[in-house]
């Protein structure tokens, strides 16, 4: 009767879920919206890049969405005790560095700063470095090559130093007044373990190989030479920050009495290692040698691994190949899009000022609507572009429309562009040697969007499976607790007996349709003329697209 807490740290809200160890069986979860912000995340009118999130709001919903839990949790099982909780994991955001001072406390936290934005947690969907992120990529291309090969030639305004060397830029106070930058999936855990200085926090891996230029390779982090070819300062930080980090077989720490007693647990228990919420949530969904992951959220990451024992090709345009990462022994691959279920939401909430009734509506209409139809091609960069192009520039583009053109047309076209994205990961995944033999996917939109899911079976030409869990990433949490438990402790002694044991896929699929998948095929290298012309990749001819449309449009309608 072991179990683990699994703890996700989303965009919007956070969720505390308690699995059984003995099957995956989810006992009870609680969901904390964040209280500060719009939906929790921090904004500024003057600029729709920035994007930030209130430290204390982490602890508030921790907290309370602990403590819900376990309340439900005795509820639905009366032979439930809190005593039975024998590990917990987190996973989080990321890349969401948050400035700390030498107690490892958040600058937010104190009253000087709980006004400044550049003091709070730097959200992952934050591009106000995109500048500093040119710079760094320019920079390492020439005088470090093999730092920026390993996250796909190109570093992300998403990303770490991008981010730090703004605040430099732009809020020095800040930047003097911190001590240090804990990555919040590293905080986290920190924090339930009572670590009290920054340099003792243990690094997860998954944040520090994807994000911060961390590799074994060259001795952990980048070194100060080329730091300091930025500025002085980012190379005088790098001794306040940490030589080396873990991967998840490797605890965080253990639970401090303060903590267990605000949460009502045991004290000693062990934390794991703090991991991206993608990458627990692909652990959640069985991830293994040539299964590809995709959490589809307010974002998309496609995550798959390969054997640390084999070479791995450099893959141009995505988000990092690191070792450790996602699975021990493995290097773990990630990509993904900068928006999907945020472009359905500013349609249908921002642009058609409708509910959920009007969602429902839109998607009854859309799913009506042949491939082709519509005469619609949209490019999915409402967010700019993450994966291939890595461009926090870019914006989205809707073509085709006439006088005639429906909103839920509309809407079926902006969905078929999130589709055209992923096959476009897809195949650059597969052109560089990595085979992808099976498609699970996971979140909210693949337990409750079937007509995306066809849609994305029909673009690609795969089959599309389904977590087991409707909440993958916290029950990747959970098996990461339960693996740091061990076996001893009614846990798990290793991520393939707890993988086997807790994650899952359900037996929905959903198989491409032959005759969607013809017309598709013909769309597709008009959105890949989009993608390369308005990318920069090339100077394709655009005066036949418009045309081509319509040809197709009126082919099905034949």
């Amino acid at each position: 009767m072991a179990f683990t807490l699994g703890l996700d740290y989303g965009t919007n809200s956070a969720r505390a879920l308690l699995v059984r160890c003995e099957n995956g069986e989810e006992l009870a979860s609680c969901v904390m919206d964040y209280p500060s912000g719009e939906q929790g995340v921090l904004v500024d009118a003057s600029d729709a890049h920035l994007a930030r999130q209130h430290p204390g709001d982490y602890l508030h919903c921790l907290e309370k969405a602990t403590r819900g839990a376990i309340e439900a949790a005795k509820k639905k099982d009366a032979s439930f005790s809190p005593d039975q909780v024998i590990g917990i994991g987190v996973d989080t955001t990321g890349s969401s560095p948050i400035p700390v001072d030498s107690a490892n406390h958040p600058l937010a936290l104190k009253p000087e700063f709980r006004d400044s934005l550049a003091a709070q947690c730097w959200l992952w969907k934050d591009h106000t470095s995109h500048d500093e992120a040119s710079r760094i990529t320019e920079l390492a291309r020439e005088h470090r090559p093999r730092y920026v090969a390993k996250c796909g030639n190109t570093y992300s305004s998403e990303w770490f130093w991008s981010k730090i060397w703004h605040c430099l830029r732009v809020a020095p106070d800040v930047f003097d007044a911190a001590h240090s930058w804990v990555e919040l999936a590293d905080w986290l855990p920190g924090a339930l373990a009572g670590v009290k200085r920054p340099e003792d926090v243990k690094r997860g891996v998954c944040a520090a190989g994807h994000k911060a230029f961390y590799a074994e390779d060259w001795n952990g982090l980048p070194d100060k030479d080329f730091l300091g070819m930025l500025d002085p300062k980012l190379a005088d930080l790098r001794d306040r920050l940490y030589d080396r980090a873990y991967d998840a077989s490797v605890p965080a720490g253990a639970l401090c009495p303060e903590w267990a007693e605000k949460l009502g647990l045991t004290a000693g228990i062990p934390i794991a290692m703090g991991e991206f919420d993608v990458h627990y949530g692909a652990i959640a969904c069985m991830v293994d040698e040539g299964v590809l992951v995709k959490v589809i959220g307010t974002s998309t990451c496609d995550t798959t691994v390969v054997p640390a024992d084999r070479d791995v090709a450099d893959i141009p345009g995505i988000c990092g190949i690191v070792k450790g990462a996602i699975l021990p022994g493995y290097y773990g691959i990630e990509a993904g899009q900068s928006a999907v279920g945020d472009i359905f939401k500013w349609w249908v909430e921002g642009v058609c000022e409708g509910d959920a009734s009007l969602h429902e509506k839109l998607t009854r209409e859309a799913a009506e609507l042949e491939p082709g139809a519509s005469g619609l091609l949209a490019l999915d960069w409402n967010n700019g572009n993450r994966t291939i192009l890595v461009d926090p520039l870019l914006t989205g583009l809707l073509l085709g429309q006439t006088l005639r053109t429906r909103r839920s047309e509309i809407y079926r076209a902006l969905i078929e562009a999130t589709a055209f994205g992923a096959r476009t990961i897809l195949e650059r995944i597969e052109e560089y040697g990595d085979p992808v033999e099976q498609i699970v996917c996971a979140g909210g939109i693949a337990e409750k969007n079937p007509l995306l899911m066809q849609i994305y079976a029909d673009v690609t030409g795969r089959e599309m499976r389904v977590a087991k869990s409707d909440q993958a990433c916290a029950l990747g949490a959970a098996i990461g607790a339960a693996v740091v438990a061990g076996a001893d402790s009614g846990g798990h002694p290793n991520f393939p007996a707890a993988q086997k044991a807790m994650g899952g896929i359900k037996d929905i699929s959903y198989k491409p349709d032959s005759r969607a998948s013809a017309v598709y095929d013909k769309l597709y290298p008009l959105y890949h003329k989009l993608h390369d012309a308005f990318g920069g990749v090339s100077q394709p001819d655009l005066g036949s697209v418009m045309k081509d449309l319509l040809a197709i449009k009126e082919s099905g309608r034949g």
